[in-house]
């Protein structure tokens, strides 16, 4: 079996008048993510992992922000392209690890539902994507409420 590992970040400013979405969900928040797409930067680091993993560049390769047609852009739509791209090289997840990090709003609440829409639109179970949350402790742009960012690793198996 060959394996593949990738890893992704995406970082994106809170801005008023945006919805906050992250992992595909909707969170209520005073402030949302700016972005050309929906700027869920959960999933944009998901995507660059599994780019990553097989040296296919990132999502700006894919969905460049000059590209008036990924404007607004539901980024679990971009997975599933993704996806596409790994399937078609002959490439499954074996597992994915993330970690969102945001001062506010707590995400524990959601991040069920985030690692159940992620799993559906991948096409893996659940209990292969790992999300977690964590602060900044207040330091840097993140701490001081000015963006939220993510991290991600991706596992990709061969047979």
């Amino acid at each position: 079996m060959n394996i593949r590992i990738g890893n992704g970040y995406d970082i994106h400013r809170l801005v008023s008048d945006r919805p906050l979405i992250l992992g595909g969900v909707n969170i209520p928040h005073s402030l949302g993510l700016l972005g050309h797409s929906d700027a869920d930067v959960l999933t944009h680091a998901i995507m660059d992992a599994m780019l990553g993993a097989l040296s296919l560049g990132d999502i700006g390769h894919y969905f460049p922000p000059t590209d008036p047609q990924w404007a607004g852009a539901d980024s679990l739509v971009l997975l599933s392209k993704v996806h596409q791209l790994v399937q078609e090289r002959g490439w499954q997840i074996g597992n994915i690890d993330s970690v969102v990090v945001a001062e506010r709003p707590k995400l524990k609440p959601h991040i069920e539902k985030m690692r159940e829409k992620i799993a559906q639109v991948l096409q893996i179970q659940p209990n292969q994507v790992g999300v977690k949350a964590t602060t900044n402790e207040k330091l840097g742009p993140v701490g001081r409420e000015e963006g939220i960012s993510a991290y991600a690793v991706v596992l990709l198996t061969q047979e």
